[in-house]
């Protein structure tokens, strides 16, 4: 999402398992990353509050050494994380040596309102008095979230000297955008020792009894952690995820293993999603993308438009409330743009990256109007539409003026400073735009699924203007088939089978096999042919390994499987070009994704991840992960629901009072599956699918009242 460089993790060379996966948590504008074992170590994990790191070590040690790893992970929930280990050789005390495995070490850990709580419980299991020494390593460097993801600066702010205060010890930084920063670790025991950077304590306790310490880290001191503060604020995150993993609609089926992963992917969401003023907004993802963007957030909440409608209803709030009002070559921002990204660290304060308030994503504004169509039909909420009206009208409005910056007709770009993303798309790495002979385009450069979102973005804009009841309405239609024909004019590869994925500055056509094509059958713009074409190109050996469809074809100038852009695997990339394949009426091809992308979730813990490398399926292989991947990413975790969504066929059309259903399919192992509740207007209906021979799946409705019409054609 920037093109910036990501630091690998520091490993600890006293542990013999091995890199460990990183382990997120998060409540609201804070998170945390940590290894396997629950320490922080100074790469790119630590406790991140507002985009700064307030935690940048944590270590346990027990006689000098950390503990063996036997499990650990984060809870079902999304709320908890835990440790179990045991420990090393312990050196002698009173002439006897505790051997391994004496002592269980337990760890909890839980996020909650900007802290950090966590309870260390060790448990002697052996025959005899143990004495432990037991340290925990900490550090607070108030890095801004862009220097740990590698960026230098020239000048950092002033770091205060530590504050050591009996059980706990205060850090601050006074940065150079004026604010000062504080970071507090307190104990609920007094060690026995404590410095700046440790604290020592000993742990006697006779066999079958346990020592327990519990410490906290936050912005600033509260109390001495305990129990009970331990177990309110675990109660509080619990409600507060269960809260938000409820709203709206959980699909339920008969296949235990198919709603593990619709629930991981429910809760996922549930983890990412923050509740602002304006309602409720995924963030893009952990560790790097914790924040609003634009395009991500929109996506996330499109492909959970079926099932939680409310997300989009916060989403386009937010980002109305932040239209560009000026132009600003350093934000890339115009009047009417829709917000790339925001940022609120103290490089961003300081205009030391643009991302404050960045405006550099050429797609997100007509997104921004395409989910607003979107989710008008699917809920006929048109109050909320004519509150976002003058921004819809002013982000249209760039779309026909700033936003065709060479009047050829194209939505384009280039950015407005060196600072600025290169790219501008969804593929924003500097080299995921090329010609097949490796040059890159010279700018403005048009994308070709830019213009298809904004063929939609017309679209919308005809259809809301006319429920409105205001002008425009025709112009608007109008625009649309324009662009639709100048696409299937100037993007059309005849010999490719495919659409080219950009033209540059120089009227040049980037012929390139890629995955947007996919992006043009979400939105429906090719004739019936060229769709069948492009499903066919997609579904090829060249794009789908087996997995997923690759963002470039193998054989592809530039096309590697183990790039960010050029030959991996996106999960919501898929789902996008899932849904278009529904659209054509594909629903083999849609099927066999949505089963690429479940096996690929079930080798990894049933979450997608934000991206995956496109090596070819083998059997017995496990898909291959990228190596500092998002985990969780929201609109990887939304592509089962709108995948799910295409392949049960169903469209709701709310101003019509009704729920269409056609030609629905059934995921391969469920022979039933339930959207209980699902709610059109002020009505609630129960839809049931149940599979009666391959091939053939009836859909039901229940409760459903007379001012609402289920439509199936089977």
């Amino acid at each position: 999402m920037n093109d910036i460089a990501i630091v690998a993790p520091v490993l600890d060379d006293q542990r013999d398992e091995g890199p460990l996966q990183m382990m997120a948590l998060k409540s609201g504008d804070c998170f945390l990353v940590a290894d396997g074992h629950g320490d922080i170590l100074g790469g790119p994990d630590g406790l991140f509050d507002a985009d700064t790191r307030i935690l940048s070590r944590l270590r346990l040690r027990i006689g000098g050494v950390g503990p063996t790893l036997l499990s650990s992970g984060i809870s079902t929930d999304n709320v908890m994380f835990t440790f179990h280990g045991a420990n090393r050789p312990l050196p002698p005390a009173g002439g006897r040596q505790v051997p391994p495995g004496v002592l269980h070490v337990e760890r909890q850990r839980i996020v909650h309102a900007r802290r950090m709580y966590e309870r260390i419980i060790l448990t002697n299991h052996g025959l005899d008095e143990v004495l432990a020494p037991l340290s925990i390593e900490f550090a607070a460097d108030f890095r801004d979230i862009f220097e740990v993801r590698g960026q230098t600066r020239r000048k950092r702010g002033r770091q205060e000297p530590p504050v050591l205060d009996g059980r706990h010890v205060t850090f601050g930084y006074h940065g150079l955008d004026g604010v000062r920063r504080s970071s507090v670790i307190a104990f609920s025991e007094p060690p026995a020792r404590l410095f700046s950077d440790r604290a020592d304590f000993l742990a006697s306790f006779q066999p079958r009894t346990a020592f327990e310490l519990l410490l906290e880290v936050g912005a600033d001191y509260e109390d001495i952690p305990d129990g009970d503060r331990f177990r309110a604020a675990a109660a509080a995150a619990r409600r507060a995820m269960r809260t938000r993993a409820r709203a709206g609609v959980t699909p339920r089926s008969d296949s235990p293993t198919f709603n593990r992963w619709t629930n991981q992917s429910r809760v996922d969401l549930a983890l990412l999603t923050t509740d602002l003023p304006t309602g409720p907004y995924p963030y893009a993802g952990i560790p790097w993308f914790s924040t609003p963007f634009g395009r991500d957030g929109i996506l996330t909440a499109w492909q959970m438009l079926l099932f939680d409608p409310g997300l989009a209803r916060g989403v386009l709030s937010y980002l109305a409330a932040r239209q560009a009002t000026e132009d600003d070559a350093f934000r890339d921002s115009a009047p009417g743009k829709i917000m790339h990204e925001t940022r609120r660290g103290e490089m961003a304060a300081l205009g030391e990256v643009p991302f404050g308030l960045y405006y550099g994503g050429v797609d997100t504004t007509p997104l921004f109007i395409g989910l607003a169509g979107a989710y008008a039909r699917r809920t006929g909420d048109l109050a909320l539409i004519r509150k976002i009206w003058p921004a819809l009208k002013k982000a249209v409005e760039w779309l026909e003026t700033e936003g065709d910056s060479n009047g050829d007709g194209f939505i384009d770009y280039a950015r407005g400073a060196e600072t600025g993303l290169s790219n501008q798309g969804w593929k924003d790495s500097y080299d995921s735009v090329f010609h097949t002979d490796k040059r890159f385009p010279k700018g403005p450069v048009a994308l070709v699924e830019v213009q298809g979102y904004a063929y939609a973005a017309w679209l919308a804009m005809a259809e809301l203007a006319s429920r409105l009841d205001e002008p425009g309405a025709e112009g608007w239609a109008a625009r649309a088939e324009a662009i639709r024909a100048a696409v299937e004019d100037r993007f059309w590869m005849e010999d490719r089978g495919s659409y080219g994925i950009a033209i540059d500055g120089d009227c040049q056509l980037c012929r390139p096999l890629t995955s947007n094509a996919g992006h043009l059958l979400f939105v429906g713009l090719p004739g019936v042919e060229r769709g069948r074409r492009v499903i066919e190109t997609l579904s090829g050996a060249a794009f789908n390994t087996g997995w997923g469809i690759r963002t470039l074809a193998s054989g592809e100038a530039r096309y590697n499987p183990m790039s960010y852009h050029n030959g991996s695997i996106w999960p919501h990339d898929n789902a996008i070009c899932a849904a278009g394949m529904g659209r054509y009426g594909d629903r083999d091809h849609l099927g066999r994704l949505l089963r690429g992308l479940f096996d690929t979730a079930a080798d990894m813990g049933m979450r997608l991840p934000e991206l995956f490398c496109g090596f070819p399926r083998r059997p017995g292989e496990p898909p291959v992960p990228y190596p500092v991947s998002c985990s969780p990413q929201a609109w990887a975790a939304g592509s089962v629901f709108l995948i799910l969504k295409s392949l049960l066929g169903i469209e709701v059309d709310a101003f019509a009072g009704e729920i269409r259903i056609v030609r629905p399919r059934l995921p391969a192992g469920v022979n039933r599956l339930t959207l209980p509740n699902l709610q059109v207007g002020d009505c609630d209906v129960d839809l049931v699918f149940e599979r009666v021979r391959e091939g053939l799946v009836i859909a039901s409705a229940s409760r459903c009242p007379e001012t609402l019409r289920v439509i199936t054609a089977n």
